[in-house]
């Protein structure tokens, strides 16, 4: 017997570099008994990212309905980001075949690495809810912390 050969899979996914995902997915990773399962935990786990992101999103868009200029704009941030993160995804996993060229955990560590660029771009969009510091002269479109919508 190996040493990882005792570890709990959610370990073992640790140590082939999904964390960031184990982080998140939690309750169902300690379940997990295969590969199909974790991969499945993890494709979860960036779906309930990407939800999260979306509702930022449509509140930002929301928030600040009556700036047209700044949504043009956002739009566009957005759409940039999508690529960037399909871009990233692409850099992390360059072959042609990332199945074969990574294995069978391939799948689990795309959606953990898009999980966790998506909350990364969360936390970033949140910057428009959450309001600038009272004199923060940088904020640009970012209104004051407590201004009315």
């Amino acid at each position: 017997m190996t040493a990882t050969a005792s570890l709990p899979l959610a370990g073992l996914l640790w140590i082939g570099g999904l964390g960031m995902a184990s982080a998140h997915a939690g309750d169902c990773l300690d379940r997990a008994q295969n590969q199909v399962q974790i991969d499945a935990c993890a494709a979860s786990d960036f779906a309930a990212a990407d939800r999260e992101l979306n509702a930022v999103y449509a509140r930002v868009q929301r928030d600040y309905a009556h700036d047209a200029a700044f949504l043009g704009k956002l739009r566009l941030a957005q759409r940039a980001w999508i690529a960037f993160r399909d871009a990233e995804l692409a850099a992390r996993y360059p072959d042609a075949d990332p199945a074969r060229a990574y294995g069978s955990a391939y799948p689990g560590c795309a959606a953990g690495v898009k999980a966790e660029m998506t909350r990364a771009r969360t936390t970033q969009l949140e910057r428009w809810l959450d309001g600038a510091a009272e004199g923060e002269v940088c904020a640009g479109s970012v209104r004051p912390a407590g201004a009315p919508d």
